[in-house]
């Protein structure tokens, strides 16, 4: 790891330094990681316009500069990059400690399949590996999975996801009563169909 690395939060001024990076990470982590669908322009005006009020962003630095971020909101760690020539420095597991120190209930982060450096780096620390997708809900379509780091206590962290998934499941249960009530009342409305031509 480079000596003396930082961590701090960041300001909005470090936003664009931020987009920078990251933009850089994710053209290098390609194949791993399938490519950006987005331009860079349309990248930079997103990250510059990040409300640092609702997203906890804490830098990675030395005297040579940014050289790592982290993301989070809420119990999701959003992002996590280093600059590509420092991959293996030990600034990725220095930024992720500093999550867990932040989040000591356990969150949860979502991981291209493909990426298997990020898989064995985030297993390698900890966390597990707990769904995996088709990718259809994410921008690029390629699959990925769900890890968490189950924090200090795993399983209240686990009784809440599944807490989680049963609140998301009663909610689809009622969508699906009320549709069923709604067909019902159309087909009790409509007249029989006539036999024959």
């Amino acid at each position: 790891m480079p000596t003396e690395l930082t961590l701090r939060p960041a300001t909005p001024s470090d936003l664009p330094a931020i987009a920078e990076l990251y933009l850089a990470a994710r053209e290098a982590a390609v194949p791993m990681m399938p490519p950006g669908i987005h331009p860079p322009e349309d990248v930079r005006r997103w990250v510059t316009s990040w409300d640092l009020a609702r997203r906890e962003v804490w830098l990675a630095e030395t005297g040579e500069g940014l050289l790592g971020f982290a993301d989070v909101q809420d119990d999701w760690l959003d992002s996590l990059y280093v600059a590509p020539q420092h991959t293996g420095e030990g600034i990725g597991a220095a930024l992720l400690d500093l999550v867990k120190s932040m989040r000591p209930n356990g969150f949860c982060l979502w991981v291209f399949q493909s990426n298997t450096g990020a898989r064995r780096f985030y297993r390698d620390r900890g966390l597990v590996e707990l769904e995996h997708t088709d990718g259809s809900a994410n921008e690029e379509k390629s699959p990925d999975l769900r890890m968490a780091w189950p924090g200090a206590a795993p399983l209240d962290f686990f009784r809440s996801l599944i807490e989680g998934v049963d609140d998301e499941t009663a909610v689809l249960l009622a969508r699906r009563a009320a549709l069923t009530a709604a067909l019902d009342a159309v087909a009790d409305g409509e007249p029989e169909s006539p036999d024959g031509p």
